[in-house]
């Protein structure tokens, strides 16, 4: 695969998205993760499945550049399509974020079961400032923290720090960056040490009656009809990719 590695050791898959400086998530990077991700879920050997990133950046999110007019319905459902297969995973799952999590890449962070952060890491839904939202984050963050706190990431495109997000349980771990891949190990082994079976029946019990595909669609719709065709958003596109200040139209 071009931008993924796939490590196995005993019953743990790491997926490791290798696309430095920014691993950044183009549509090719998602159909990738995906495949791997689909290959894994049927494979009774792997009790975990760990999603890693090489390089300083964790990921700077989905690539601007595919999101345009003719592309960005293609590329939100691919990348929807890449969050379902995660958080549908019969084995539990755990982030491995060892720098920022921005934009799509904090929601592919947080659509793991577990994380495991860096304390050099932060956490930011940045999209705001390019005139567009996050639909994943819209969804996902006003159920993880508290209302205000959500409402504040995804309307300022505010970051948070890893131990903010610790405190918040946003996280579950936070690792200082010299002992960073020895602690995600150590997390790790205390599943491993446990029934694969018991696990993945243990993780079906959890998300029981956790059905959020109607207010999923119903976010993309709003995104796709009525986010998309206004001027402001591909204005904040537009100035992202001509790295300028965008000229809002509206007060």
């Amino acid at each position: 695969m071009a931008h993924l590695l796939i490590e196995t050791s005993t019953h743990v898959a790491r997926l490791v998205i290798a696309k430095p400086p920014a691993n950044v998530l183009d549509i090719a990077l998602m159909r990738e993760l995906r495949a791997a991700l689909d290959s894994l879920r049927r494979d009774a050997a792997v009790k975990v499945v760990v999603l890693a990133a090489q390089g300083k950046l964790f990921s700077a999110g989905v690539d601007v550049k595919e999101h345009t007019a003719d592309r960005v319905a293609e590329m939100i459902h691919e990348f929807h399509a890449l969050i379902h297969a995660l958080e549908t995973m019969p084995q539990p799952t755990v982030a491995a974020v060892q720098g920022h999590a921005l934009g799509g890449g904090c929601e592919l962070a947080l659509a793991c079961d577990l994380v495991v952060a860096s304390a050099a890491a932060k956490f930011s839904q940045p999209e705001i400032h390019v005139g567009v939202f996050p639909p994943i984050a819209a969804l996902r963050l006003p159920q993880m923290l508290p209302r205000k706190k959500a409402f504040e990431m995804v309307l300022t495109g505010a970051s948070m720090a890893a131990q903010e997000a610790l405190a918040l349980g946003l996280i579950n771990q936070v690792a200082a960056p010299e002992s960073f891949e020895s602690d995600v190990a150590a997390f790790v082994q205390r599943l491993t040490n446990l029934s694969g079976a018991v696990l993945r029946a243990t993780k079906r019990a959890l998300n029981a009656g956790a059905d959020d595909a109607a207010r999923l669609a119903e976010i993309e719709r709003i995104y796709l009809d009525e986010l998309m065709p206004m001027a402001d958003a591909n204005e904040g596109l537009a100035a992202f990719i001509e790295k300028r200040k965008p000229v809002w139209q509206e007060p």
